[in-house]
């Protein structure tokens, strides 16, 4: 499995819109090859910023990496910085190859 993350620092009082922006977007996801799930993450508050992250699982880098490439991915991001600035500078990427899942049914 591999695990896609973007890390958001989202502007004070941005976090609502943020989050609205999110949920009623259509991800186009649930269609893509590979896909398992996806999770968007509210973390700690700072001064200056309240931190998210964004995480899809998927069963393999190759499925990934053909998403980035896809149609599907080109709609689900087409309108991306048309919206007021919600958060500083650009999303930071983090991918990770799972190298051990422990679950409560294994």
């Amino acid at each position: 499995m591999y695990i896609a993350m973007n890390r958001f620092k989202v502007l004070p009082g941005a976090e609502e819109d943020f989050e609205t922006l999110w949920k009623s977007r259509d991800s186009k996801l649930r269609d893509v090859a590979g896909f398992v799930e996806f999770h968007l993450l509210r973390g700690p508050k700072a001064e200056d910023h309240t931190l998210y992250s964004s995480h899809t699982v998927w069963e393999s880098h190759a499925a990934f990496e053909a998403w980035t490439k896809s149609e599907a991915f080109r709609a689900a991001h087409g309108g991306a910085g048309s919206t007021k600035p919600l958060y500083q500078g650009h999303p930071n990427f983090e991918g990770f190859e799972v190298i051990q899942t422990i679950g409560r049914d294994a």
